[in-house]
């Protein structure tokens, strides 16, 4: 089996041969890009298991490299950067990141990251294989486990790889409140501090695409200090 594939794209030189040793001494393959326009070229011709995005590049703004990406693969991408706002986030994440992760950042915590993306891409694919018809429906939000996909009134909505899986994690847990560690635990692997804000950025873009499709009818709710919980509804 080939080891994983990682593209980095970062402009700063010092932080790219930080992530670019770390990915060596772990048995990564790597290609690197300084620019976005550079890194698309990378993306198309190589087919990255996952992408390591900078977004302040100094072509082009690290989100539309995202838009552009996603116009014709769903490859992971992993933002990395000094943008801490939720903004920022939620900007990255609605146009097709599926994790961010703030500078300064822990190599012990890209690592991780990085694990917990490709259980879930060999989660993904194993599923892809059996004939798992299963359904779950609550009002009018209809997840299809087997294909992957989730339906609010009928419609497709466009959710992330991490809103997907908390969507998931969420269902099946229905009217129980999950606490912030337990979520996160399950989600990244991991209790890190910054999992817990990336935690509420998801959540917040989650809820938001979910109420609009379906005028403003809540599912999720936050237990302020505790976590989160999926509501029954008829």
């Amino acid at each position: 089996m080939n080891k994983p594939l990682i593209l980095v794209v970062e402009d700063d030189s010092a932080i790219r041969n930080l992530i670019t040793t770390t990915l060596e001494m772990h048995d990564y393959r790597f290609h690197t890009a300084p620019a976005g326009s550079a890194a698309i070229v990378e993306a198309s011709s190589h087919n990255p298991d996952i992408v390591l995005l900078d977004l302040g590049l100094p072509d082009m703004d690290g989100v539309e490299i995202i838009k552009k990406i996603r116009t014709w693969s769903n490859m992971p991408i992993i933002v990395i950067s000094a943008r801490s706002e939720d903004s920022d986030k939620i900007n990255a994440l609605d146009a097709g990141a599926d994790d961010y992760l703030t500078k300064p950042f822990s190599v012990e915590e890209l690592l991780a990251r990085l694990r917990v993306t490709l259980r879930r891409l060999n989660a993904m694919q194993s599923k892809a294989g059996t004939n798992e018809q299963s359904v779950f429906i609550n009002g009018d939000l209809k997840i299809d486990y087997a294909a992957g996909c989730v339906y609010m009134c009928g419609e497709e909505l466009h959710v992330t790889p991490i809103e997907y899986k908390l969507l998931c994690l969420l269902a099946k847990n229905i009217g129980k409140v999950l606490t912030h560690t337990f979520i996160t635990k399950e989600i990244w692997g991991s209790t890190w501090e910054n999992d817990v804000a990336s935690l509420r950025v998801f959540m917040a873009a989650l809820r938001k695409k979910m109420e609009k499709a379906s005028s403003s009818r809540q599912y999720i709710q936050t237990h302020i200090g505790v976590g989160y919980r999926m509501l029954k509804l008829e």
